[in-house]
């Protein structure tokens, strides 16, 4: 009996490489802090809302599963970067060593704040992968650009109802939470709609390139069930 081979994605591959690049070095730019006008934002805000592109990408043109593959993988290869970056940040540094404050103030994350971005990350990129196959399935294939910026509110919309409270509940002022939450969730989905002209030509490109168009047909959604094959995909 031969055993049947599964061949992954030149593109695909591609797109998840830059997927968690994109998710560590959020991690990274999110020890900026900066104010625009009555806006207070870090600087993942710069790069983060690109993962959520990708996300809608790659569920529009390979489906659900792909996502939810693409989503454990930026979780793991981002908690092993967490946890290595933490690692190095407790081993004392050098005698001539004169930076352990900066580095600490970038890679010090407290166990807090890391628990609350894991959390919120996979809470978000599945509500938006969700979302994304959900609609594409009753829309027939239609209106891809409304998907792509609802999909976002809603998964933005998770990602900061879980982050900021997790994060920074009894730490800032909790008049400020909201405020937060909601800023974010605007900018992001305000960056999705710059950006949208960009991601359609993505989408189509990829679905000539690849040949693919998968609806989400009778699969299941739960996000632990990634290697379970689409009961029918087309």
């Amino acid at each position: 009996m031969k055993e049947k081979k599964t061949f992954v994605s030149v593109l695909f591959m591609q797109m998840a490489i830059v997927f968690t690049v994109c998710l560590i070095a959020s991690n990274i730019l999110e020890t900026k802090q900066m104010v625009f006008g009555p806006l207070h934002l870090t600087g993942g805000l710069l790069i983060f809302p690109i993962s959520y592109i990708l996300n809608d990408v790659v569920c529009e043109v390979w489906g659900y599963r792909k996502a939810s593959i693409l989503i454990w993988t930026g979780f793991l290869v981002n908690f092993v970067f967490v946890g290595i970056a933490a690692l190095a940040d407790a081993i004392p540094g050098a005698p001539y060593w004169e930076n352990d404050e900066g580095f600490h103030a970038i890679f010090g994350l407290t166990p807090r704040i890391a628990f609350s971005s894991f959390i919120s990350f996979l809470a978000g990129s599945f509500v938006n992968a969700y979302v994304m196959s959900r609609m594409k399935i009753s829309d027939q294939g239609h209106r891809f650009p409304l998907r792509a910026i609802l999909s976002t509110v809603f998964g933005e919309g998770a990602d900061s109802l879980l982050f900021f409270p997790l994060a920074f509940y009894g730490v800032l002022p909790n008049e400020e939470l909201p405020l937060m939450m909601l800023s974010q969730v605007i900018l992001k989905t305000v960056y999705e709609i710059i950006v949208l002209p960009i991601t359609i030509r993505v989408v189509r490109w990829t679905k000539r390139y690849e040949g693919l168009d998968v609806y989400d047909n009778g699969i299941s959604y739960n996000i632990f069930d990634i290697f379970r094959r689409h009961k029918d995909e087309t």
